[in-house]
């Protein structure tokens, strides 16, 4: 499975490092290109803000995307380079940059053309680990152009590719992407065969104006807009928070990730089974597990969270690296001895609200405009996230090809104001990754979340009361029972 771990956990032998970056020329260019009339999306301008409100506090923001993996042989810089510009020049999110003026206005600046962007490769010489992690960790913030970045960290018989690149322009599915467009087509190149065809990519620039027109027509009175209003009312006029101790604010200056697998495959198709037998899918069984898990240690029957979506509507768009994800709030009502019936809340809630993806709830808190009772949310939000590896756009010869690769997927473990939690199943098990602060209280506060967690789903496969009492929720038990450091989940992605 794709491998999602924390920056500090890449090591490796030690190895001469080559990454790209802009020309001289290439830099000067862009520098200077014009205030473009496409609005950042509303995903780059919070993106943009939330790293100068991290800024502004002491804190340092998590976001940056780091995928890696390895390819045998010495690197051919010649096409390697002309397979990073070809994918660069492509994609037209890497042609901009962000600049916020005196008013606050986040605006963008777009080069005219794409063959300005133009990547070259400088030597850095043999880096250690704790070296070549420092390196990675420089890429640029999200204010400037070059905020991206590859390399390569080359040695006797092999070398290990990376990409680092700010959220600002990508979500999980351009790992899908690089894979084809650099992977495929640079091990394509040097075999001797021709560039691999690719189907046509759609604009990112293009997303970024409809949306702005989806989201200026909305009111008060839109269905979508009304109803992430009664989400809100639920959580006293905001986003839900995460209901256990996280330490005091702003937590800490980093993250952590703590992994746990949930079921084996044989449970993993019983849990299956009983959310189909429940009238419910994968995803809704995720749902409503969170749900009884917190119904455990907390007692409340009433579960509220967001989930990832990608709100991409063409196949053009499925071609496109951007930042094209929404989120969708789901509402749960638990039944502490029924899973059935928690499940098929849970379906019937996220399969509901799926229209809300594409609206941001900034954008209410806009038309709100201090009414209504409705607030911005504080840090520590919950997120749950679900990716089934056998469903598209991956494949089970995807993810074996990947794991050949020794593939990962690093966080850079800086502060981030959302508590992630990403169940991934493969093809050998399902388990969950937690992005939390690097605190002892909030460590504690999601140990014990995920022992309850792992008893439901354990609970489910094996067809006994799922809903442990909270009398016999043993802290770390079940964690200790199916601690997976060291096994690699996969990408962060929802699917339904």
């Amino acid at each position: 499975m794709v491998a999602i771990k924390a920056i500090h956990d890449w090591i490796g032998a030690s190895g001469d490092v080559v990454s790209w970056h802009p020309s001289p020329a290439s830099r000067a260019k862009v520098l200077k290109a014009p205030v473009s009339a496409v609005p950042p999306s509303y995903q780059q301008a919070q993106h943009i803000r939330g790293y100068l409100d991290h800024i502004s506090k002491g804190t340092d923001m998590a976001r940056l995307n780091i995928p890696a993996w390895d390819m045998q042989g010495q690197c051919d810089l010649r096409a390697m380079s002309h397979v990073i510009n070809a994918y660069l020049r492509r994609h037209d999110t890497y042609h901009s940059w962000f600049e916020v003026v005196d008013d606050g206005e986040i605006v963008r600046h777009t080069v005219d053309n794409p063959r300005d962007v133009n990547f070259v490769p400088t030597k850095y010489g043999e880096m250690t680990a704790t070296e070549w992690r420092e390196h990675v960790l420089s890429t640029p913030n999200p204010l400037q152009w070059d905020c991206f970045s590859f390399g390569i960290i080359q040695r006797a018989d092999h070398f290990t590719f990376y990409i680092s690149i700010d959220h600002v322009h990508t979500d999980a599915m351009f790992m899908g992407l690089v894979l084809v467009e650099i992977h495929m087509m640079y091990a394509a190149l040097v075999s001797g065969a021709g560039p691999i065809p690719l189907p046509t990519a759609g604009s990112y620039d293009e997303y970024c104006v409809r949306q702005k027109q989806l989201l200026s027509n909305l009111t008060l009175e839109s269905p979508e807009v009304r109803e992430w209003i009664r989400f809100a009312e639920c959580n006293d006029g905001t986003l839900p928070h995460f209901p256990f101790p996280l330490g005091d604010p702003p937590w800490s200056k980093t993250g952590d990730l703590l992994t746990v697998r949930l079921l084996d495959k044989q449970q993993s198709e019983r849990f299956e089974a009983a959310c189909t037998a429940a009238g419910a899918r994968f995803i809704g069984g995720v749902f409503a597990c969170a749900a009884m898990a917190q119904e455990a240690l907390t007692g409340s029957t009433d579960y509220h969270v967001i989930t990832p979506i990608t709100t991409r509507s063409t196949p053009e768009e499925f071609q496109t690296t951007g930042w094209f994800t929404g989120v969708v709030p789901v509402s749960v009502t638990v039944d502490p001895k029924n899973f059935g019936d928690t499940a098929r809340a849970a379906q019937r809630s996220f399969d509901s609200r799926m229209p809300l993806g594409p609206i941001p709830f900034d954008r209410v808190l806009e038309l709100a405009d201090g009414e209504l009772g409705l607030r911005p949310p504080v840090p520590g939000v919950p997120m749950v996230s679900f990716l089934d590896a056998g469903l598209p756009p991956l494949s089970a010869s995807i993810i074996a090809e990947w794991e050949r690769m020794n593939g990962r997927v690093f966080s850079d473990a800086r502060s981030a104001y959302q508590i992630g939690l990403w169940v991934n199943r493969g093809e050998r098990e399902t388990s969950v990754t937690v992005a939390f602060p690097d605190n002892p209280i909030a460590r504690e506060s999601i140990e014990r979340y995920l022992a309850a967690m792992t008893a439901v789903y354990l609970g489910v496969a094996d067809g006994a009361v799922v809903a442990p009492a909270r009398a016999h929720v043993r802290h770390g038990e079940a964690l200790r029972r199916n601690s997976v450091r060291d096994r690699e989940p996969l990408l962060p992605m929802a699917k339904g």
